[in-house]
C-alpha cells in the first residue's frame, strides 16, 4: 500500500463537472489500495472575489480578518469534494487547515508553516477515509487561522508529504506538466519529461505560475519527488526532483514576470556604506530587493536602480523618501511600467554563450534591455511591460526553433 498526497489547484474545481472529475480522479488511486490524502484550493476565482467583497466593506481592513475570510474559499472547496466523492459510494473526511495539523508563524496573509502535527490525518486514513485538507491555511500561536499566500496550497500539500514520508506528491493544474513556456502565450513551448529542483525553483521564482517556489523549496529539502500534471487529462506529467538525465537542454525554460517595479535613487553620495544602509532599511521593513544596478560615480554621486514587486513598491518609497534626505539623494524616480524575463537552465553552466543568444533574440525583435541579472542557472532582464510577451517568444525561438 503506498501514500499518495494529490493537490487540486481552483481551476481544477471550478465547478460541479470539474469536482466530479477530480472525484473521480482521487477513487482511482484509492480504489488500487491506496491512502490518499487531497488538498484543495478554493474553486475558481473564489479567493480574488472575496478580496473584493472585503474591498467593498473596508480598503484598510486587518490582514487578520482578511485570513478569517479567505480561508472560507478552502472550506467551501473541501466539502464540496468530500460530497462528490461521497456520492461516488467512498468514505471520506474533510479537515481544516488546523485539524489537519497545520501550525503557522503569525504573519498574517503569508504566514510560514512551522509544523504539521498530522495526528488526525493518520487516524482518519487508519479508518480508510479518503482525507480531503483545506491548503493555504493553518493555525497560529494565537489561535487564530493564517493564510499562506498566493500559491500556499502547494506548499501545503508538499509539507504534508513530507511530514508523512508519501511515496508520491502529484500537483493537478490546468496544464499538462512544467512547459519550456507558457503554452498559453507559446504555442511550440515543448512539455518537459522532468525538470531539477533547482531550475524549477528558479523558474517559480522568476514569474512562472505552475508551482508555488517555497513549495519546491520544501521539497528539495525533503527530497520528495513532485509531479505536475493536468486534472483535466490522464497524460504524465513532469517530474520534478533532484537528478535529471544527462543529456540536458542548454535552457529549461522562459519565464516571465509582470509583478515588478523599478525604482532608482539619482544623485547619492558616492561613499563607502551607502547602499548597505539603504537596503538594510528596505529589509527591515521586509522589503525584497532583487536586480540591483550601481552606475560609476559622477562628480562624487552614482545611481542606485533595483526591483520590487509592485505590492511593496508604496512600502519601498515611503522609507526610501524618508531616509535619502538624510542621505542627500538627489531624487528618487520609479517605473511600474516594467516586466522581467528570464531564462534558466543548468546547462548554462558548462556553455560559453547563452546570455549572447539571449541578447541577440532581444536585439532581432528590437527591444531594449534597461537591467541584467545572472547567476550559475538564470539570466534576467528587464525591459518595458509592453514587450514582455514578445520577448518570451522572441527568446524562446532562439532556443527552441520553431521547425525543430
Amino acid at each position: 500500500m503506498s501514500l499518495i498526497v494529490q493537490k487540486f489547484g481552483g481551476s481544477s474545481v471550478a465547478n460541479a463537472e470539474r469536482v466530479f472529475n477530480v472525484a473521480r480522479i482521487i477513487t482511482e488511486k484509492y480504489a488500487e489500495g491506496n491512502d490518499v490524502v487531497v488538498v484543495v484550493s478554493a474553486q475558481g476565482d473564489t479567493t480574488d472575489d472575496l478580496i473584493e467583497k472585503a474591498n467593498e466593506i473596508n480598503p484598510d481592513h486587518s490582514k487578520r480578518e482578511m485570513d478569517v475570510l479567505l480561508s472560507a474559499g478552502e472550506q467551501i472547496s473541501i466539502s464540496l469534494l468530500a460530497m462528490a466523492i461521497e456520492k461516488l459510494g467512498f468514505p471520506v473526511v474533510s479537515l481544516l487547515g488546523w485539524q489537519a495539523g497545520f501550525r503557522t508563524g503569525s504573519a498574517y496573509g503569508n504566514a510560514r508553516i512551522k509544523r504539521v502535527i498530522p495526528d488526525r490525518i493518520r487516524k482518519e486514513l487508519d479508518k480508510r477515509n479518503i482525507v480531503v485538507v483545506a491548503g493555504f491555511q493553518g493555525i497560529n500561536r494565537y489561535d487564530d487561522v493564517t493564510t499562506l499566500g498566493r500559491g500556499g496550497s502547494d506548499t501545503s500539500a508538499v509539507a504534508i508529504a513530507s511530514v508523512m514520508h508519501a511515496d508520491l506528491c502529484q500537483i493537478y493544474t490546468d496544464v499538462e506538466g512544467v512547459y519550456t513556456a507558457d503554452p498559453r502565450k507559446v504555442p511550440n513551448a515543448k512539455k518537459l519529461e522532468e525538470i531539477s529542483y533547482d531550475e524549477m525553483l528558479e523558474l517559480a521564482t522568476l514569474g512562472a505560475q505552475v508551482l508555488n517556489n517555497r513549495s519546491v523549496e520544501m521539497a528539495k529539502k525533503y527530497n520528495i519527488e513532485l509531479e505536475v500534471l493536468s486534472s483535466m487529462t490522464k497524460k504524465p506529467g513532469t517530474i520534478v526532483k533532484e537528478a535529471v538525465k544527462m543529456e540536458k537542454m542548454l535552457i529549461s525554460g522562459v519565464a516571465k514576470d509582470n509583478d515588478v517595479a523599478r525604482i532608482s535613487i539619482i544623485g547619492v553620495p558616492d561613499r563607502p556604506g551607502l547602499a548597505f544602509k539603504v537596503f538594510s532599511k528596505l529589509a527591515a521593513k521586509d522589503i525584497n530587493v532583487d536586480i540591483i544596478l550601481q552606475s560609476i560615480g559622477r562628480k562624487d554621486t552614482k545611481d542606485i536602480s533595483f526591483t520590487v514587486t509592485k505590492g511593496k513598491l508604496k512600502d519601498a518609497l515611503s522609507v526610501l523618501n524618508d531616509y535619502c534626505k538624510i542621505l542627500n539623494a538627489a531624487n528618487i524616480v520609479y517605473d511600474e511600467n516594467v516586466a522581467k524575463v528570464s531564462i534558466v537552465g543548468a546547462g548554462m553552466e558548462s556553455h560559453a554563450g547563452i546570455a549572447a543568444e539571449m541578447f541577440e533574440a532581444l536585439y532581432e525583435a528590437q527591444i531594449n534591455i534597461q537591467m541584467i541579472a545572472t547567476s550559475e542557472i538564470k539570466i534576467s532582464v528587464l525591459i518595458d511591460a509592453g514587450d514582455a510577451d514578445k520577448a518570451v517568444t522572441a527568446i524562446h525561438n532562439k532556443f527552441f526553433p520553431v521547425d525543430q
